[in-house]
C-alpha cells in the first residue's frame, strides 16, 4: 500500500471522526433554537404547513422534505457522500439527546429567547464548519446551499441561506405554518450571523472538494 494512500484512508476514517463532533455542535446548535421557544424554523414551519394539508404528520412530512432537498441536491449535482449519510443517521437524535438531558425549566422571555437563538445560530455555523471540513459531503439542506452558493458566486454564502430560507419559510406560510418572532429572525438572521462567523474563521464552503460515497468506498476497499 503506497504512504499516499495509507494516508488517505486515515483521513476518511479521521474525517468520520470529525464529522461526528461537528454535528454535535452544530445539533447542540439547533437544540439552542428549539429551547429559545420564540417560533419555529423555516424548515420546520414548512412541515408544519405540509401536515396540515395532508394526511402525514410532522415527522412524515420532515422526511418527504429532506428526500426532496436530497433529490434537488442530485440534481444540481452536488455529491451524495459519507457526510450525508451521517448527517440523516445523528442528527436529529443528537437533537433529541440535548433536548432529553436539559435540566433547564422552559424559556418563557421572549428577549432572553432571542439571545438563546443567536447563540444557537452562532453554534450550528461552527458546528457546519468543523464537518464540512473533513470534505465528505454535508447533509441534504447544507448541501442545497452548497449547490445554490455556487450557481451564485458572487453573493456571500450567508446571504445565499437568507435568500434560501425566506423561499421555504414562504412556501411554509402560504401552507399555513405557524409564524412566530423567532421564524423571522431564522430567516434573516442564521445566514447573517453563519457570515460574520465564516468571515471570522475565513472559511468558504464553496471552495471544499467532497469525496462522494463511491469515491471514499473505493479508497478503502482498495487492496493496493
Amino acid at each position: 500500500m503506497a504512504p499516499s494512500e495509507k494516508n488517505t484512508r486515515r483521513e476518511i476514517i479521521l474525517g468520520w471522526i470529525r464529522i461526528v463532533l461537528g454535528l454535535l455542535v452544530f445539533s447542540f446548535g439547533v437544540h439552542l433554537t428549539i429551547y429559545a421557544n420564540i417560533g419555529l424554523a423555516p424548515w420546520d414551519c414548512l412541515g408544519m404547513g405540509i401536515a396540515k394539508h395532508t394526511p402525514f404528520n410532522y415527522g412524515i412530512s420532515m422526511t418527504i422534505i429532506a428526500v426532496t432537498v436530497l433529490l434537488i441536491d442530485i440534481l444540481l449535482k452536488e455529491k451524495i457522500g459519507f457526510g450525508t449519510i451521517i448527517d440523516a443517521l445523528l442528527t436529529g437524535n443528537f437533537v433529541q439527546a440535548f433536548t432529553y438531558l436539559n435540566p433547564l425549566p422552559e424559556n418563557t422571555n421572549t428577549w432572553l429567547g432571542i439571545a438563546i437563538m443567536l447563540f444557537g445560530f452562532v453554534f450550528m455555523a461552527l458546528g457546519m464548519w468543523i464537518y464540512m471540513k473533513a470534505e465528505q459531503c454535508c447533509g441534504p439542506r447544507d448541501a442545497l446551499l452548497v449547490g445554490l452558493g455556487k450557481r451564485l458566486p458572487k453573493i456571500p454564502i450567508g446571504v445565499v441561506e437568507v435568500l434560501l430560507w425566506a423561499v421555504v419559510l414562504l412556501g411554509g406560510f402560504l401552507l399555513g405554518g405557524p409564524v412566530g418572532i423567532g421564524t423571522l429572525i431564522s430567516t434573516f438572521g442564521a445566514g447573517l450571523v453563519m457570515q460574520f462567523v465564516y468571515n471570522i474563521i475565513r472559511f468558504e464552503p464553496r471552495k471544499l472538494k467532497h469525496r462522494g460515497v463511491a469515491e471514499t468506498a473505493k479508497v478503502l476497499l482498495s487492496r493496493k
